[in-house]
C-alpha cells in the first residue's frame, strides 16, 4: 500500500518492468530485485533498442503483457539523476492506451509530466509516484529505542545492501525469529509495498523518518535497515548519515563489490577498503549507539567465478576476522548466527 495524503493506494499488480534504454546492468536495479525478490509479481520485461541491460525475464511487447494479467508498467531503471527520458515518453503514452498503471520511483515524478497526466485522465488509469514521502517525519531526538537494529553500509552504492537486508530478513523468518526489512528506497519500497523513501525526505527530517520507520519493537526484534549510498560516495554520502544516526544500529554489515574500478559514477574517486568503511562507519555509528559493533562482510560476488569468490571471502574471514559471505549466491547463514549471537 502507498498512502498519498489521506488516501491508500494500491498499484496493480503483476507488473511488466520497464528496462528502457539502460546503458549497463546496473542501471536496471530496481526490476532487477523485483524479479529476485518478488518473482511472482514480474510478468516479463520491456526494452529499448539501445537497452544493454537484461534481467532474466520474458521480453514482451505491451499487449502481450496486458494479455499474460500485467497491469503495471514499472520503470525499472534507475538513471543518474532520476529522470523521465523523453526517449520513453511514447512507450509510457501507449502502455496506458493498452490499460496499464505506471509507477515509477523516480525523482522526477509521473504527476509533473503534464503529458503522462492527460494520458492517464483520458484512459482512466493510475500514476503511481513511489519516491513520495507520505508522512509529515519528525526530527530526530536520537532517544534509544527498544528493539534491536542493523544496518547495511558499503564502500559504494548499488553494492548489495538491500539484497543483504533482505537475505537476512528472509534466513530469520524461516529460523522462525522475530524480523522486518525496513524499505528506504524505491525498491525495496516496490517490493515490500511499505517503506521510507528516504533520499526525498527533507534533509532535517532524513534521521526522524528512519527513527519513525524503526519504532519500540520487542527486546528479541531484528530490524533489517536497507541501507543507501556511501559514507565514501561524494554525491549520496548524506542519506548514509542519517541511516547510521536514525536508525541507530547495534549491528553494522560491511557490504562491498571487490570488481569494481572506482566509484559508481565518479571515475576520479578509488574505492576505500573494508577496513577503512569498519573504522569510519563503526565510528559514527557510536555516537548514537555506542554499543554498536560490526558484526560481518556481505560481498556481491556475482561478477566472480565461484571458486574465485570463495578464495576471497576466505581471505576477507582471515584478514579482518569477522564472517564474510554472498548472502545472496551462497546463504546468509553466517551473518544470522553472527547477530543471534551478539551480546
Amino acid at each position: 500500500m502507498f498512502l498519498t495524503k489521506g488516501e491508500i493506494k494500491v498499484i496493480p499488480t503483476p507488473y511488466l518492468l520497464f528496462l528502457g534504454d539502460a546503458p549497463d546492468q546496473l542501471s536496471a536495479k530496481v526490476a532487477q530485485g523485483i524479479k529476485d525478490w518478488r518473482p511472482e509479481n514480474a510478468v516479463g520485461q520491456i526494452r529499448m533498442p539501445s537497452c544493454n541491460a537484461d534481467v532474466g525475464l520474458e521480453d514482451l511487447t505491451l499487449e502481450e503483457a496486458f494479455e499474460k494479467g500485467a497491469r503495471t508498467l514499472v520503470i525499472g531503471v534507475a538513471n543518474r539523476g532520476g529522470y523521465i527520458s523523453e526517449a520513453w515518453k511514447a512507450l509510457l503514452v501507449k502502455a496506458l492506451n493498452t490499460g496499464f498503471d505506471l509507477a515509477s520511483g523516480l525523482h522526477n515524478l509521473l504527476r509533473d509530466e503534464p503529458d503522462l497526466v492527460e494520458q492517464a485522465k483520458l484512459c482512466g488509469r493510475q500514476l503511481h509516484d513511489v519516491r513520495v514521502p507520505t508522512v509529515e517525519y519528525p526530527i530526530a531526538n536520537g532517544k534509544t529505542r527498544t528493539g534491536k537494529k542493523c544496518l547495511a553500509v558499503g564502500t559504494d552504492c548499488s553494492a548489495g545492501k538491500m539484497y543483504t537486508a533482505l537475505a537476512i530478513d528472509k534466513l530469520m523468518q524461516e529460523r522462525g525469529m522475530k524480523s522486518t526489512f525496513r524499505a528506504t528506497g524505491q525498491t525495496g519500497i516496490l517490493i515490500t509495498g511499505d517503506g521510507v523513501p528516504l533520499d526525498a525526505v527533507i534533509a532535517d527530517f532524513m534521521a526522524g523518518s528512519i527513527e519513525y520507520l524503526t519504532p519500540d519493537n520487542d527486546q528479541d526484534h531484528w530490524d533489517l535497515i536497507e541501507g543507501q549510498g556511501s559514507l565514501f560516495h561524494v554525491s549520496y554520502s548524506g542519506v548514509t548519515m542519517a541511516l547510521i544516526h536514525g536508525g541507530q544500529p547495534d549491528a553494522l554489515i560491511l557490504c562491498h563489490e571487490p570488481t569494481r574500478k572506482h566509484m559508481r559514477g565518479l571515475p576520479e574517486y578509488n574505492l576505500p577498503s573494508l577496513k577503512d568503511l569498519n573504522d569510519t562507519a563503526l565510528h559514527l555509528a557510536k555516537i548514537a549507539n555506542p554499543r554498536c559493533k560490526v558484526v560481518g562482510i556481505s560481498v556481491n560476488t556475482q561478477n566472480m567465478k565461484e571458486e574465485e569468490a570463495n578464495t576471497y571471502l576466505t581471505s576477507l574471514e582471515k584478514d579482518l576476522n569477522l564472517p564474510a559471505t554472498d548472502p545472496f549466491r551462497f546463504g546468509a547463514h553466517k551473518l544470522v548466527d553472527a547477530l543471534a549471537n551478539l551480546n
